[in-house]
């Protein structure tokens, strides 16, 4: 987490914390969790929030955003459970919160009072952006400010402690240097197969014949070969020139064959079985070929080929503004890391597991409560 929180640092509002011991739960709060989820509850007391300098981080800022996310695991699973598992992503979550205040007190420390006018026209500048942002509709804006949680007093003041600190993450940044080819070819080929690449696509008609659901035609003779017999006969009828088509209609059982067979276009990587074998058919044809009968044990398919495409990739020079950024965001992303660590030794937190328990029995009890 601590590799992207300069990134959320701009996301998340700038949150504070004091401190206090360990909390159990009341016993109505208990008394409001049905008795069979009641297993392993911690015992109640009162409220805990985390100190971080001169701000504090309350349960209910980790709690109340993210109680509908955690609610079904929570539902689920026993306490001890819920805490192995949901644990880590509360400690990310707080560690954006902590990281952000660290952030923005160093920042107002390296400002000190020389940036004060600068970051008020910066705020301003801001507030209209807004504004703008919902047509120039002042009320609007307002409305959706209060269904934030803000007014415009406490949004300017978030845009303030913003602009201090990307101003002061600036700062900080070693200039940059030049981008070497080997860098560009280095990380060109680890975002490739993510970011650059088109997967290969096939587009078939399917002739699907499904031994189980033919009729037996003769008592001497298996469903299975019924079935071989017909794929035979299909396929030396087919390159003989029969409507691929109106076979499909008439003899398939797949779900297409209303369709005559067509498949809409499909990514090779997700043919699942029994149809992952087509891919490889397909790779031996050329548009308009025919392959069959190829057997799968509960199924015997005749395939048209209509269209296909490789999997292909963007050159290096078609992407590369977006490899440079991507470059630029690593070492920027570094010199954060590196920062935001330092801060942390400086705070030297010692209350932030137990914090994080108070925050886990909170978010399990509420999500158990009787509605």
């Amino acid at each position: 987490m601590r590799k992207c929180i300069f990134l959320l640092a701009l996301l998340v509002l700038f949150s504070g914390c004091g401190g206090g011991k360990k909390p159990k739960y009341s016993e109505e709060e208990l008394a409001a969790i049905p008795f069979a989820r009641r297993t392993g509850l911690p015992k109640a007391s009162g409220g805990f929030v985390l100190a971080v300098g001169g701000e504090t981080i309350t349960a209910d800022e980790m709690v109340l955003p993210f109680i509908e996310d955690f609610k079904p695991l929570a539902k689920r699973s026993s306490f001890e459970q819920f805490k192995l598992q949901a644990r880590g992503d509360l400690e990310r979550v707080l560690i954006i919160k902590v990281s952000d205040i660290l952030l923005y007190q160093e920042a107002k420390k390296d400002a000190g009072e020389q940036f004060d006018e600068a970051v008020e026209k910066a705020v301003e500048t801001e507030v209209r952006k807004f504004v703008v942002g919902f047509g120039g509709d002042y009320a609007r804006a307002e409305e959706v400010l209060k269904q934030m949680g803000m007014d415009w007093r406490s949004f300017e003041e978030y845009q303030k402690k913003v602009i201090l600190t990307q101003s002061y993450i600036a700062s900080q940044l070693p200039k940059a240097g030049p981008i070497t080819y080997t860098e560009l070819v280095d990380t060109y080929n680890e975002m490739k197969d993510e970011f650059f690449s088109t997967e290969a696509m096939l587009k078939f008609r399917l002739i699907d014949i499904k031994p189980a659901e033919l009729e037996v035609a003769d008592a001497n003779q298996s469903r299975l070969e019924q079935a071989k017999e017909l794929a035979g006969e299909l396929v030396r009828r087919l390159r003989a020139g029969e409507d691929f088509g109106e076979s499909a209609r008439k003899y398939s059982h797949g779900h297409r064959r209303e369709f005559g067979g067509l498949w809409k276009p499909v990514q090779v990587q997700s043919l699942a079985a029994p149809y992952d074998v087509l891919a490889a058919e397909a790779e031996k044809l050329k548009p308009g070929q025919i392959a069959g009968p190829i057997e799968t044990g509960e199924h015997i398919f005749i395939m048209k080929l209509e269209e296909k495409q490789s999997k292909s990739f963007k050159s290096l020079e078609e992407v590369q503004g977006v490899v440079e950024a991507k470059i630029i965001f690593g070492r920027r992303k570094k010199a954060i890391d590196r920062l935001t660590a330092k801060l942390w030794r400086q705070a030297a937190l010692s209350n932030m597991d137990a914090f994080i328990d108070f925050c886990l029995e909170k978010i399990y009890r509420m999500s158990n409560e009787r509605q």
